[in-house]
């Protein structure tokens, strides 16, 4: 199952700061099925965790969160949720990701939701 955490909480307001999403994913890169590090003119990059990206759908920053992750770290699952329900964001449950092109594996994914 997918998580969606939008970067609104349940009272409408923007969550700040405005790179909330891409500092929490960035906790979690080396969370891989497994460890994929790319090489970027001889300096290695780690790339977002396939479990927990970042995403930027109807101009809001959002986090995918992929029930997965439990499977690596089980506390990693819980502490997400514990974070967005802390700060009282949104959360959809079962969301369904389109299948957009992604220009590269480290930017946020850009998408419509109906």
């Amino acid at each position: 199952m997918k998580y969606l955490i939008k970067g609104i909480t349940v009272t409408g307001s923007v969550f700040r700061p405005s790179d909330w999403s891409e500092r929490l994913c960035s906790v979690f890169t080396s969370l891989q099925p497994k460890l994929k590090l790319a090489s970027c003119n001889g300096d290695r990059i780690l790339g977002y965790s396939p479990y927990v990206r970042p995403a930027l759908i109807d101009e809001v920053r959002c986090v995918v969160l992929d029930s997965e992750l439990s499977d690596i770290e089980p506390l990693a699952l819980e502490f997400v949720l514990n974070f967005a329900k802390d700060n009282n964001l949104q959360i959809v449950e079962n969301y369904q990701q389109q299948q957009l092109p992604i220009e590269s594996v480290d930017q946020p994914l850009k998408e419509k939701v109906a």
